[in-house]
């Protein structure tokens, strides 16, 4: 009897786990969807029952399949259709839900697709403004998608989903919608919960953020890292679609798979993402020598002017990798240190435990730029395993202060694919992705000859243009200068209107008022630098003017151009636009209200000192600009005159570099081999000379500005004694001496903890080492100025919690470093001036904000 007993409740726990193992880990309250436009109830793809539609409040349309491709039935080939406004309400309990909206753009009956710009609204918030399936599809490539948004409900309120044809002269506009999906979330899974003490990490703010219920999210990417589609069919319960991350990605990967793993859900619930998800996942490799130079990276374009969070999946499924310590790696978003050290393992306690980490970031328009990218780094640190790993992203619009989650209508067809279905059988999503690939890449093959044919003529063109009358040509195949000593007066265009503004030499006289020279805010050997006012004042800018009588700058003129035309960053000086009209070369860039980093560190200024703080920011912000330049564009770009007046602050002291004119691109991503250019003081002695041209020039340059930081004295400065006066030489003999501490800024003293003193001077030491080949990468500097900021405030923090509410004092910092070499200093030839022979001096590549008080001069051939 007892054995009987036992053979059935084995049976009976088989029994259930089976029934366990048939349910989704979440069953939402709320499962509604609807197929508008429907007489009748239908099976999906997905083998779920979309409700009919049987509003009588818009018409019912069924789509012309003509419209383009092969779509689901359902709910695609119904619609409701309407020139007027409509609305549907749905009774749902309280609490956080998906709202999916569907649409298919095709034809229905009398209605054009080119004529539906329409709103829509939830409660408070408006979720599209003017939208056009139409150019999104376009943009696309197919005719059906879907948006998916996340909305809080109050007690006892109703889901209101308004959708408003937009006005239009001719009156001839629609709205349309396919289908209407809304599930019911568990609480908190895209919301922080109120245990996260201090919110998720803000990037490049001191402070969290909060995701709080009052908050409306727009799912921009949700992403299989290394793995497949995951259809809605297999997410955990709520159905969301999980795409792969192949086209994402910009950096070589491998990817890695354990499908035997148990996957252990000890610390984020089941539901949170598919096994699957935590299963996949892409690392860099077993190249070391690769991994030390480069990022794991992807870039996801994103409307501007709005808040987004970034959900970064990890698991660690590799079997070697079951303690701590053995793969750590940076995180950084858009170039900002996310982490300085992660380490899943030590975030979970084991392997197999999947964890995922939410980050908050602030994207601001980039002159015009309505999009910009998101870019995701992943750098290993040096461990056991030098590698790094990442299993899913997740990318979360925000809604604006206003309840705005809307952005532009797509431009040029570059629109980031949303989510799509293409079926619920992973085999029929296969074959027609294969379908897509192998017509893509006909039409590539086709495009590439086309392309190579064009360049030819184009190169053809321009070698002859060159012999016939010099003029400069640029890299980008599509640009094209035009002296404007050749013609007294053009209007045409330099570059596409999308990357770069032409203005009319009216406009700029209406912006400056004629030129007046009370708006002068600068001066150099390039001309005058003008503040500006455009759109009847609203938009501040500095207008730089090449003096008409001047010869100098066209080369630099158009270089300019065609950089930052084509670099943004938010460490760069964004370009607004130029003028070649009638003999005048003008540029047109953003206002810095707070002028250029060398005009605060000398004490003829009106600015009131930069504190320690401030200054190990702005430094970290310009190597993240030089970072980019070196490492994160198609082609490396060196700067070639790296220093304090070619930085600029804004209104908030955020890093700008400026002034491109000598820059160089390789495309060798090597050495290039060119004429000596740059500023006294900071020029690489090896560089100057005669070494070929690479990135670690600028990172020499960049050396002399963490010291000229420091001191707050001239890079070079005639003035002082003989052995004073190259202040890259001074530094390091008074590092050998162990008295760089007595020549600090007297306004720093007291305020720079020991330990951050000693990791800054270290890196400015390395930068300027005599051999580029011992100088550490951007990259490096880059990152361990985020380790000084850390160590400054962690030091800070302590001060305030001995001294709460007090002024901070360190004590006087005594810094001897023994050095390998035995150098006397005072005797060394400066390797500028033994390097260079008859050496032309050019003022020319000044910032656009001149400062008054830099002195050093800049040389070229």
């Amino acid at each position: 009897m007892e054995k009987f007993l036992i053979i059935i409740l084995i049976t009976f726990l088989k029994f259930a786990i089976f029934i366990a193992s048939e349910q989704p880990p979440y069953v939402p309250t709320d499962n509604i969807i609807l197929n508008c436009g429907a007489p009748s109830d239908s099976y999906g793809a997905d083998g779920r029952i979309w409700t009919g539609d049987k509003s009588s409040k818009s018409e019912a349309y069924e789509a012309d399949s003509q419209g383009g491709g092969s779509v689901d039935r359902v709910p695609y080939m119904t619609g409701r259709v309407s020139s007027s406004e409509f609305k549907y309400t749905f009774p749902v309990t309280p609490g956080q839900k998906f709202l999916r909206l569907y649409f298919y753009s095709a034809s229905y009956k009398q209605f054009d697709p080119s004529k539906a710009f329409f709103s829509v609204k939830a409660g408070s918030f408006t979720l599209l403004k003017n939208f056009s399936a139409l150019l999104v599809a376009d943009s696309l490539g197919f005719r059906s998608f879907f948006r998916e948004f996340c909305l809080n409900l109050k007690e006892n309120e109703v889901l209101d989903v308004i959708f408003t044809p937009s006005p239009s002269a001719s009156n001839d506009t629609y709205a349309f919608i396919n289908g209407i999906e809304i599930v019911s979330m568990p609480t908190n899974l895209y919301y922080t919960p109120p245990e996260l003490l201090g919110g998720a990490p803000f990037i490049g703010q001191s402070s969290g953020f909060f995701v709080n219920n009052y908050t409306a999210l727009e799912m921009v990417y949700r992403l299989n890292v290394g793995g497949n589609t995951i259809s809605p069919k297999y997410d955990t319960g709520m159905f969301r679609l999980w795409s792969d991350d192949y086209e994402y990605m910009s950096t070589q990967s491998y990817f890695t798979v354990n499908t035997t793993v148990p996957i252990d859900y000890t610390i984020v619930p089941r539901y949170t993402a598919p096994e699957e998800v935590y299963r996949t996942a892409r690392t860099m490799g077993p190249n070391r020598t690769y991994n030390e130079r480069h990022n794991l990276t992807w870039r996801l374009l994103v409307d501007s002017d709005f808040r987004y969070m970034v959900r970064l999946h990890f698991c660690e499924i590799q079997d070697v990798i079951d303690s701590p310590g053995k793969r750590q790696f940076e995180v950084f978003l858009n170039s900002q240190t996310a982490e300085a050290i992660f380490d899943v393992i030590m975030w979970t306690d084991h392997a197999k435990v999947p964890y995922y980490k939410d980050y908050v970031l602030l994207i601001l328009k980039n002159g015009n730029q309505n999009k910009q990218h998101i870019t995701i780094d992943l750098h290993p640190r040096v461990a056991i395993y030098y590698d790094v790993i990442l299993n899913g992203i997740e990318v979360f619009k925000m809604n604006n202060s206003d309840g705005n989650l809307a952005g532009p209508n797509p431009e040029h067809l570059i629109a980031p694919p949303p989510p799509h279905i293409e079926s619920s059988n992973s085999a029929g999503g296969k074959s027609k992705m294969k379908r897509r690939v192998l017509f893509a890449a006909n039409g590539c093959a086709v495009s590439l000859l086309a392309l190579v044919s064009l360049l030819a003529c184009i190169v053809l063109w321009r070698h002859k243009r060159r012999q016939h009358c010099g003029s400069y040509a640029g890299t980008n195949w599509f640009y094209r200068w035009r002296n404007p000593n050749e013609e007294k007066s053009t209007k045409s265009s330099l570059l596409p209107k999308e990357l770069c503004r032409h203005f009319s030499q009216d406009e700029i006289k209406a912006a400056t008022n004629n030129f007046d020279d009370d708006l002068v805010i600068g001066k150099g050997g390039f001309g005058k630098v003008y503040k500006g006012f455009l759109d009847e004042g609203e938009k501040v800018v500095a207008i730089k003017r090449l003096n008409p009588e001047s010869r100098q700058g066209v080369v630099e003129f158009s270089t300019e151009i065609e950089m930052l035309s084509q670099l943004r960053h938010l460490h760069l000086v964004p370009l607004i636009g130029y003028c070649n009209e009638n003999r005048e070369m003008i540029l047109v860039y953003d206002y810095m209200s707070n002028g250029t980093l060398c005009d605060h560190l000398y004490t003829a200024t009106a600015y009131d000192p930069l504190t320690w703080k401030q200054r190990l920011e702005i430094c970290k912000g310009a190597a993240m600009g030089l970072n980019y330049l070196h490492t994160e564009v198609k082609h490396t770009v060196i700067h070639r005159d790296v220093k304090t007046s070619n930085i600029l602050l804004d209104d908030k002291f955020t890093a700008k570099v400026s002034d491109f004119g000598l820059s160089k691109m390789d495309s060798k991503v090597g050495m290039l081999e060119t004429g000596v250019k740059g500023t006294w003081g900071y020029l690489d002695p090896e560089y100057a000379r005669g070494h070929a041209l690479n990135e670690k020039s600028d990172v020499y340059s960049f050396g002399v500005v963490l010291f000229e930081v420091l001191c707050a004295r001239k890079a070079l400065d005639k003035k002082l004694p003989e052995g004073q006066v190259n202040l890259a030489r001074w530094a390091r003999k008074c590092i050998s001496d162990g008295t760089l501490y007595q020549v600090i800024d007297p306004h720093l003293i007291g305020k720079i903890a020991s330990e951050c003193f000693k990791v800054f001077v270290e890196i400015a030491e390395n930068c300027i080492e005599e051999l580029g080949v011992n100088r550490p990468s951007m990259n490096d500097v880059m990152e361990k100025l985020g380790f000084a900021i850390d160590l400054q405030e962690a030091a800070d923090l302590e001060k305030e919690k001995t001294n709460p509410g007090r002024e901070h004092s360190y004590p006087d910092i005594v810094f001897p470093i023994a050095r390998d070499d035995d150098l006397d200093y005072e005797s060394e030839v400066d390797p500028i001036i033994s390097g260079m022979s008859n050496p032309i001096i050019d003022s020319s590549t000044s910032s656009y904000l001149f400062s008054s008080t830099n002195n050093t001069e800049s040389i070229g051939n």
